[in-house]
């Protein structure tokens, strides 16, 4: 998917310096964006071992620095949507789950309902919120239309004020 004919990497890319950047340049906001959309660390944590995982099997050659780090956000969201989708199809009788705890505070509640909206919505609010991209980069992360982008923010706004709104009611 990732590779073209002609397009290649400055530094090459299995090299341990490349790595070490790599690793070190996009981990924090790789796991920030993976917590964002899961409810344990531990998964977060598995979600971007993946996508460097992956990374690593797949070598995919980059056009640029955007393109890298489009396709680690991409990569991440895709293995934090399997983790999610795996734990949703796990059938645990209700007798069995524990009391959630209440959330610590407002900005953990707000955090909570971020992860329950839509991945279509919580991965838009996020970067734009949370890592400060602006609408036009989030629709070049993403690959989709700058207009798409302002539409789900709007809409992930939306139903996180619904979803907050019930929560003080």
């Amino acid at each position: 998917c990732c590779k073209q004919k002609g397009v290649r990497s400055v530094v090459p890319f299995g090299t341990d310096e490349t790595i070490s950047r790599i690793v070190a340049d996009y981990s924090d906001m790789l796991l920030r964006l993976a917590s964002a959309r899961l409810d344990s660390a531990a998964d977060a944590e598995d979600a971007v071992q993946e996508a460097f995982l992956r990374l690593l099997t797949a070598r995919p050659v980059f056009r640029d620095g955007e393109h890298e780090k489009a396709w680690l956000i991409r990569t991440t969201l895709q293995r934090a949507s399997d983790i999610r989708r795996k734990a949703d199809q796990r059938n645990i009788p209700l007798e069995d789950v524990a009391e959630p705890a209440a959330p610590e505070s407002a900005r953990e509640e707000l955090r909570s309902a971020v992860r329950a909206l839509p991945e279509m919505y919580g991965a838009v609010v996020h970067l734009h919120y949370y890592e400060g991209y602006s609408i036009k980069e989030i629709g070049k992360l993403l690959g989709l239309p700058a207009a798409t982008v302002g539409t789900r923010l709007a809409r992930g706004r939306e139903r996180l004020r619904q979803m907050l709104r019930e929560d003080v009611v």
